[in-house]
């Protein structure tokens, strides 16, 4: 079985996070954002998770309600510093979780399996770690994410030097994140998408909200440092082309496998054809 490429820096990244910790609350819209977003979704399954793990989401544990049925929480983070001031807390990796199997009723993570580098090995240890129909949730930037930073970079380099560097992580897509969900053995996998675009009026605010969440550069590979001439004339072009930025975030919905849980229908079960269906809708 071949190793996954070594993209990110996980101990750099580590550093990244820790350093955001003691002002990350001026900078976490993104993360608020997401986490409301699951609370609406744990609101809605009637259900109770006793025993749950939150990954990444820090003192936002507690904007749960009773309606998201949570019990006993257990909060994890690649940075301690990130985690909150009370409650049960572990300093823990995505890639390699602390945890025993078939022991949690939930987990949810936000914002943090976009700089793992075995997105699918994450998830299999994910779904491992549920009871049978244990639920899992996930918060993930996609693809779109920073695109017009990453042009504006893009430009102002190739402008300036003639050539381009890795400056900005990549995204998984919506398929990506689809095929990871269902190789790592989750049943029932959903995935849906929110689309966030941001104006900044003054563009060096994008870079210092990254820098705020901890999510500047963690590539592994090296690159040339970046002149400041170059980002001068990367944000002259990010404003120039509207001063907006676009943050894509992917929520990944799957259950760990019940006999009790729906099964999609066998090929060819079907009792009336979809022509008949669509005519009946006429």
């Amino acid at each position: 079985m071949s190793t996954p490429p070594e993209i990110f820096d996980r101990r750099l990244y580590r550093r990244r996070r820790a350093r955001a910790a003691p002002r990350f609350a001026e900078h976490d819209f993104l993360h608020r954002r997401a986490f409301e977003d699951i609370v609406d979704r744990l609101e809605t399954v009637n259900r109770t998770f006793p025993k749950s793990l939150f990954i990444g989401a820090g003192a936002l544990v507690h904007d749960l309600t009773p309606g998201c049925g949570v019990g006993e929480i257990i909060s994890m983070d690649l940075a301690a510093r990130r985690l909150p001031a009370a409650g049960a807390r572990i300093g823990g990796d995505d890639e390699s979780l602390p945890v025993a199997p078939e022991s949690l009723d939930l987990i949810v993570s936000l914002l943090t399996l976009h700089a793992a580098n075995d997105i699918i090995g994450a998830l299999s240890q994910a779904r491992l770690a549920l009871k049978p129909d244990g639920l899992f949730i996930a918060a993930i930037f996609g693809e779109a994410t920073l695109s017009n930073l990453r042009n504006a970079m893009y430009k102002a380099e190739a402008d300036i030097t003639g050539g381009v560097a890795p400056r900005i992580s990549p995204f998984a897509s919506v398929q990506d994140c689809g095929q990871a969900l269902s190789r790592a053995g989750f049943a029932l996998p959903v995935i849906d998408t929110d689309k966030v675009s941001v104006r900044y009026d003054e563009p060096f605010k994008l870079l210092r909200d990254l820098r705020g969440m901890g999510e500047t550069r963690a590539l592994g590979s090296a690159a040339p440092g970046l002149r400041r001439d170059i980002v001068m004339r990367a944000m002259q072009h990010f404003a120039e082309n509207g001063g907006s930025e676009r943050f894509e975030i992917l929520f990944l919905t799957g259950w760990a496998p019940h006999e009790n849980q729906q099964k999609p229908l066998k090929p060819g079960s079907a009792v009336r054809s979809l022509v008949d269906a669509i005519k009946g809708q006429g």
